[in-house]
């Protein structure tokens, strides 16, 4: 997807090209790597960095006096962040290896809603067996059916050749696929007991490990609305769209190589969120 685009799977027809950067000389576009800095300047960012870091502590734990009393004058308390974190704890039932369970509850809706963000934007949904067993536990029973039909053929052996891997979504010997998504943050639209829709503010990483791979794993940020339904004592997926953005001003990291990058997925688990 190149910056700018924006791409709604509302009716899942282009599902396929979920989070899927192609090669640069593929007609979709690549995305073009970020230009490294110098070193000093590099040096002179981070001293920047931790100059401000240090500073919002110290105003953080200053006892303030007249911002309480005006606090208090007003007659209310500072809001706290919606999306700070409430003490739920995660659900700890699996289903195929998917978080489920969940309570119905606003929150539970929520928790629901970036877990399913996680599944449905993973390396497993390129695999057509566990391709199967994800739309079967994360769906609506009664988008199943129609659901499986476009993902089989949006997920098909050409855009799988595509991306380097074989018909069962497998990278070729010496590469790894990288499809890891992290939730940010979780927002509430619509809820009512039965029905829910949620935002999911995700980033996460996406490509080809390997030495020789014209699909490196780079960063992305997008958003995930998700259509939720109480059905068979859990959330379900009745419909589901998918936005770029918003995106932070990128950092002046250094690119991990091939191999740091496949180890990384290889030897760090992944979560189960809670709301």
């Amino acid at each position: 997807m190149n910056p700018g685009d924006e791409q709604s799977y509302t009716d899942y027809g282009d599902t396929g090209h979920t989070r899927t950067r192609l090669p640069e000389n593929d007609p979709y576009g690549g995305a073009p790597r970020r230009p490294h800095r110098s070193s000093s300047k590099s040096l002179v960012t981070v001293v920047g960095v931790v100059v401000l870091l240090i500073a919002a502590i110290a105003f953080a734990n200053r006892g303030d006096d007249t911002a309480t009393d005006a606090a208090t004058t007003k007659g209310s308390r500072p809001q706290t962040s919606s999306t700070a974190p409430s003490g739920t704890h995660p659900v700890g039932t699996k289903t195929t290896g998917i978080p489920s369970g969940f309570p119905r509850t606003e929150q539970g809706a929520q928790s629901a809603a970036a877990n399913y963000s996680v599944v449905l934007v993973s390396a497993d949904i390129l695999k057509p067996m566990r391709r199967s067993e994800i739309v079967s536990q994360v769906f609506a029973a009664d988008q199943q059916d129609a659901l499986a039909s476009k993902f089989n053929k949006a997920y098909g052996k050409e855009f799988l050749a595509n991306l380097g891997l074989d018909a069962n979504g497998n990278a070729p010997a010496g590469h790894t696929y990288v499809s890891r998504t992290a939730p940010i943050g979780t927002k509430t639209t619509t809820y009512s007991g039965t029905t829910a829709t949620i935002e999911v503010w995700c980033t996460g990483v996406f490509g080809t490990a390997g030495d020789d791979s014209t699909n490196p794993v780079i960063s992305d940020w997008f958003t995930m609305t998700l259509e939720l339904s109480w059905s068979g004592d859990d959330w379900k997926v009745s419909r589901f769209s998918q936005k770029d953005g918003p995106a932070p001003v990128p950092g002046d990291d250094k690119a991990s190589s091939a191999d740091q990058m496949a180890k990384a997925v290889e030897e760090y688990g992944g979560f189960t969120y809670a709301r």
